[in-house]
């Protein structure tokens, strides 16, 4: 089946790396996987962070353009069109002008996988783009939620029998590789960056962007100077515009922190399977990649009871989930697990079978073809 795929905030062929763009390609991966054929429709960004109008009618009238691009394409047998559209992540600051006009046009199904809403966006800044984004939602035949908290919404906007659960995924085979290989990869690690193997070590993967992630940052600093009586070594994995904003943020704590900038996936991957705890304070994170990216790896996690984190990561059995994210909170939680070694082992286990068999790349085609065969596609 040839599908006809769209991702409005941030293109699979994006140059910017970013947990966005990876699932837009674990996405494609999967289809592939099933033998579809995945065609990237436009690479237009709708993508509105603050809200100003004048952006979000020069991306309506680019979007227009698009479709009318598009349609003549399909229409005239330049390329074939698509048996199904697929868009993914949509809400009130990236909304999908594209494939509702599109299968208004042609009668095509269509899916959306990660929508989102946010009733209180209905009216102010992005009222525009919550209105357009409400249009697809209730436009699509299915909706792939990715958490519960999602799929609770909206099932109350747009009906619960159009929406299905589809958790966050990905191939966890190279992780697993890594995590058969600790003791060498720990090794390597050591030599590499320069750290000392007599201590846990703590891992933190992020993009160092201005906004929520630079708040998850300083959040994680505030609770390591509350647990500094502890033995551990921090390492810090990312780069981005507020590179000196993080560091700043772990001055105080000096050589106890180890930034090793960012990695290709082979080494993070290794770098995961040798750490000894990942800790992440999620704030607003909608699940986080790199929790799961480390449950794969068998590294248990410390983080926050908050949005989708608790649908990657089981509360005392893959890691631990803080009922806050206050510092002081995050440092309770922190000295329990570093006291408790054989805890942490279970953990480790229980992540690698969680992340195998149910947020695996398999697991995520199982669902897709469930979800083609209830639309009367190919699956």
């Amino acid at each position: 089946m040839r599908i006809g795929f769209y991702a409005p905030l941030k293109p699979p062929d994006h140059p910017a790396p970013s947990g966005d763009r990876r699932v837009a390609r674990l996405l494609i991966e999967a289809l592939e996987g099933m033998g579809h054929a995945v065609e990237l429709i436009s690479s237009l960004r709708s993508y509105n962070r603050d809200g100003d109008p004048a952006v979000e009618n020069a991306t309506s009238a680019a979007a227009a353009a698009e479709v009318r691009r598009i349609a003549q394409d399909w229409e005239s047998g330049n390329r074939p069109k698509p048996a199904l559209l697929l868009t993914y992540h949509v809400y009130h600051k990236a909304a999908d002008y594209i494939a509702p006009a599109l299968q208004q046009r042609f009668g095509l199904p269509y899916v959306i996988a990660e929508p989102s809403v946010a009733p209180k966006r209905e009216n102010g800044l992005w009222a525009a783009g919550y209105a357009q984004a409400g249009h697809a939602i209730r436009s699509a035949d299915t909706l792939l939620a990715m958490t519960t908290l999602d799929r609770a919404c909206l099932a109350t906007y747009a009906g619960a029998a159009k929406v299905s659960l589809f958790p966050p995924f990905l191939d966890p085979a190279p992780f697993a590789a890594a995590a058969a290989d600790r003791p060498a990869w720990r090794i390597r690690m050591a030599e590499q960056f320069g750290l000392q193997t007599d201590r846990p070590w703590l891992l933190s993967v992020g993009m160092m962007r201005p906004g929520d992630k630079l708040a998850s940052f300083r959040r994680l600093a505030e609770t390591l100077l509350l647990a500094a009586g502890r033995p551990w070594l921090q390492i810090v994995v990312g780069d981005g515009p507020e590179r000196a904003a993080v560091g700043n943020a772990f001055a105080a704590l000096g050589d106890r922190v180890v930034f090793t900038g960012q990695l290709e996936q082979a080494a993070l991957a290794g770098l995961y399977a040798a750490a000894d705890l990942c800790i992440w304070p999620a704030v607003n994170e909608a699940y986080g990649m790199a929790l799961l990216e480390a449950q794969a790896a068998g590294l248990p996690v410390l983080s926050v009871n908050t949005r989708g984190v608790p649908d990657i990561v089981h509360h005392g059995e893959t890691g631990c989930l803080a009922t806050d994210d206050r510092p002081e909170t995050l440092a309770a939680a922190l000295d329990g697990l570093l006291a408790d070694t054989a805890g942490r082992q279970a953990m480790s286990k229980a992540a690698r079978v969680l992340v195998a068999r149910h947020l695996s790349i398999t697991a995520a085609q199982e669902r897709l073809a469930a979800t083609f065969v209830r639309l009367g596609l190919p699956a």
